[in-house]
């Protein structure tokens, strides 16, 4: 893996590829992220209201150079009254699978959010199936925590994820 990857926000010129990502199939998006066709135009609506960057949710572009090589997101989930976590997510280009970029961009992301944030705790789920990313989950220092049975419809089908977390503590301080 090259030591140039990097997050970015997401540019003008990123949102093709982002359309691309998203409704081209479960070839781009990969099984585990294929959740049907999507509104085209959808993305770039949103991305000219906010850029895809919220004080609830965000999007960040996974790059090596000027390379898009994927995408990282998180969003508010709510534990209890007084406070939130963010879950987090990541898809990789085909091209860039199978290398680390997966595990470099969550452990970026992992930092911006709790540098950026005052969140005490990450988490992500993926599904039981997705040995791939429970291995990088577990390389950016994310802990299991169990299975979620039946938490995601897709492809028909109700499927069960393993749930990971983080927290700040166990975050070294850059």
């Amino acid at each position: 893996m090259n030591t140039e990857i990097h997050l970015r926000p997401v540019t003008r010129d990123d949102l093709a590829v982002l359309a691309t990502l998203n409704n081209t199939g479960p070839e781009m998006a990969s099984t585990f992220g294929w959740f049907g066709w999507t509104d085209p135009a959808g993305l770039t609506r949103r991305w000219e209201g906010n850029g895809l960057l919220t004080p609830d949710s965000g999007h960040l572009v996974v790059a090596e150079g000027e390379a898009m090589l994927g995408l990282v997101s998180w969003h508010r989930s709510p534990q209890g009254p007084l406070n939130h976590s963010w879950n987090i997510g990541v898809g990789i280009l085909p091209e860039a699978r199978g290398r680390g970029v997966g595990t470099a961009a969550q452990r970026m992301l992992v930092r911006y959010l709790f540098a950026h944030t005052q969140v005490n705790r990450i988490d992500a789920n993926t599904d039981v199936t997705n040995v791939a990313e429970q291995r990088a989950l577990e390389k950016a220092g994310f802990t299991r925590e169990g299975v979620l049975r039946g938490a995601q419809f897709r492809n028909g089908k109700y499927h069960d994820m393993v749930l990971f977390s983080i927290l700040r503590h166990e975050v070294p301080v850059e």
